[in-house]
């Protein structure tokens, strides 16, 4: 039963990252691809947990630390870009 019910959550969540995906590529702006990306990557990692517990493996604990924050990193990047237009300042010495 409990079985089941995390290959139904696997299947949504796929179906959750598909319609994330249709957002980043037909977002109407900027921001929504970026909430879009954001939600791919905590759907990407609940899927890879999910897949865990089905596996009743650790093997994959890593990559869902790792994934998580290259998502957040990813996140806070792209909305700087989105803000000021550049993700890393450079000051001049004049």
């Amino acid at each position: 039963m409990i079985e089941k019910i995390l290959l139904l959550a696997l299947a949504l969540f796929s179906v959750s990252i598909a319609l994330s995906l249709f957002r980043v590529i037909r977002g109407p702006s900027l921001p929504d691809r970026a909430i879009a990306l954001d939600t791919i990557g905590v759907n990407l990692l609940s899927a890879i947990a999910i897949v865990s517990i089905v596996l009743k493996t650790k093997a994959y604990l890593e990559a869902i630390l790792i994934l998580g924050i290259l998502a957040f990193i990813g996140t806070i990047a792209f909305t700087k870009y989105i803000e000021r237009g550049v993700i890393v300042e450079r000051r001049s010495n004049d």
